[in-house]
């Protein structure tokens, strides 16, 4: 499955476009994160465990949008954008969108 941000796969042919696909995940924060993460702000510098747990969210709703994209007979996601959104207080959604395509097989 080809996944990419551009909107045409350069030496590829479009021949049928299938629609929109999406994928998503809602993460909440881990209370031990929370502390440490508290203390990080006082000294400054990277928040590690948040960079962690939002690449895995990432990937999760990736996952979870090739996979409906390959359920309707997609082999490649184009134009493929992230979104975040604060669901409740500590928990965000994730979501990968984009559109689903049948690229001429070569």
């Amino acid at each position: 499955m080809i996944v990419s941000n551009l909107e045409l796969i350069p030496g590829q042919r479009i021949v049928a476009h299938l629609g929109i696909v999406q994928g998503s995940t809602v993460r909440a924060k881990h209370v031990g994160k929370d502390i440490f993460a508290g203390l990080k702000n006082i000294v400054g510098g990277e928040l590690r465990s948040y960079t962690e747990l939002m690449q895995e969210a990432r990937q999760e709703a990736t996952d979870r949008m090739i996979a409906e994209a390959r359920s309707i007979g997609a082999n490649a996601v184009l134009n493929v954008r992230f979104a975040t959104t604060s669901i409740a207080v500590g928990a965000a959604e994730i979501l990968a969108y984009g559109s689903a395509v049948k690229l001429e097989e070569t």
